[in-house]
């Protein structure tokens, strides 16, 4: 029996932080991912009734992900038994293997792992978990701030829900926040603070939807602001008037932190969502989302890229001036570098979003490379074959060319590909328009010649 195994529980939550004290204990006090856990949802369902399968908890950070686990720990008639992915081996992972077999075998009842981090496992170490995962010996619970679909075994997938976690709306981080300071058993409640409507929703805006986030900076707000000289002359600290007004927010927290993950989800997505506003003429959204991945850290070239192929495949022949000014941002960028790339990507950004669309160019290439590397090689005519060697008239070769400057309007209708194909079908938009006049001329002469 250990005699000082209370004392030192009690010293470690001492020093825990705020937002670990008012982890929720119950799903009613649990705030936000109704699209599971409302009234009706499947999770809901399945942990009223007890019936619990392995599940993956796929989200951004401060979302509630490891809160849940612990509800789960307390909601569940299984033993549970929680480990973070980055702490532990195979070798750990086979002795949580054992117990739940044993406690089966023994009681007859189910063990639940709760493995944080689970995408910090490689595959070998995830491996060992799928035989005892599919035979129902445990029901594994992982949690992972990365796609799962990328990150953790198919096969474990596979066999699992995965329930996605959002981050959590103003309204939600509100009421924590609110929580946290009238809690006086495990909050802030045992000081005399009170926070301004501004700054509860400056706290609310600036956490992104991150829980843990907004009530460290809550907490070090209040306790930045005791007077510690007064509680050691006696005065208690709960008779010290605390206010968190704006001004204190804003220095409690800081410089947002943008949730991006360069080379995961978050990178891909931002990348879409500026490409299809840069397509959907969408200005506002397309400088906006260029601003988000350059705060976040996101590298310049790749952006000036997106917007150069953006430029040639969306706006094309529309308006080809759109191509220039985006490698003109390219060459830019890589001359200038950060801060003051912003701007040349902006304004190409911009004027895409701006100029009219057409993405006929990349259907022709698109169209034609299907066909020269699917069909039949076409060969190349003779009459446009080179001519620039000794023996090329003995091969019959470039007999018969006819130079179009030698012809009214630098227009020749004759044969250029050897068969019927039309690959290049403009539209009436921007300076398109004009290219489709001068095409259905071309085709008209051609006509006219058969």
């Amino acid at each position: 029996m250990d005699l000082f195994a209370e004392q030192r529980e009690q010293a470690l939550k001492r020093v825990q932080p705020l937002a670990v004290r008012m982890r929720p204990t119950a799903l009613d006090e649990f705030a936000g991912q109704t699209q599971f856990l409302g009234p009706g949802k499947l999770l809901r369902r399945l942990l009223d009734a007890d019936r619990l399968s392995s599940a993956i908890f796929y989200g951004p950070p401060g979302t509630g992900k490891t809160t849940l686990a612990a509800i789960i720990a307390q909601h569940t008639s299984a033993a549970f038994e929680s480990k973070n992915a980055a702490a532990i081996g195979v070798k750990e992972v086979r002795d949580v293997l054992e117990r739940a077999k044993g406690r089966l075998e023994s009681s007859d009842q189910r063990t639940v792992l709760f493995l944080d981090e689970i995408h910090r496992f490689n595959r070998a170490q995830q491996d060992v978990l799928l035989g005892d995962v599919e035979d129902g010996v445990i029901i594994l619970i992982g949690a992972t701030t990365e796609n799962p679909f990328f990150a953790v075994n198919s096969a474990l997938v596979s066999r699992s829900q995965i329930f996605q976690f959002e981050s959590l709306s103003t309204d939600d981080i509100r009421a924590l926040l609110k929580r946290a300071l009238n809690n006086v058993e495990k909050g802030l409640g045992r000081y005399a603070a009170s926070i301004t409507d501004e700054a509860l929703d400056f706290l609310a805006e600036i956490c992104d939807g991150d829980a843990r986030r907004a009530l460290t900076a809550l907490e070090v707000a209040v306790l930045s602001q005791l007077d510690t000289e007064a509680q050691a002359d006696g005065k208690p600290l709960a008779n010290q008037a605390v206010t968190v007004d704006l001004t204190v927010a804003q220095d409690s927290i800081q410089r947002k932190a943008i949730a991006y993950d360069g080379t995961g989800d978050q990178h891909y997505d931002a990348a879409s969502a500026l490409i299809k506003s840069m397509r959907g003429s969408d200005p506002d959204a397309a400088v906006y989302w260029l601003a988000m991945m350059l705060e976040a850290g996101e590298d310049p070239r790749f952006i000036a890229r997106r917007i150069a192929i953006c430029a040639a495949e969306d706006v094309g022949n529309a308006d080809p001036m759109a191509l220039v000014l985006a490698n003109a941002a390219v060459q830019t960028t890589l001359f200038v570098g950060l801060p003051e790339c912003q701007l040349p990507l902006a304004q190409a950004a911009i004027y895409i979003a701006c100029a009219p669309k057409s993405n006929a160019s990349a259907l022709a290439i698109w169209s034609a490379a299907k066909d020269a590397k699917e069909g039949r090689t076409i060969p190349v005519p003779r009459h446009l074959r080179s001519g620039d060697y000794a023996s090329a008239k003995q091969l019959g070769n470039a007999q018969g060319y006819q130079y179009a400057h030698d012809h009214q309007d630098g227009m020749v209708a004759q044969d250029y590909l050897g068969v019927e194909r039309t690959y290049y079908q403009p539209t009436d938009r921007g300076a398109e328009q004009r290219m489709g006049e001068y095409l259905a001329k071309f085709k008209a002469l051609r006509d006219q010649k058969a």
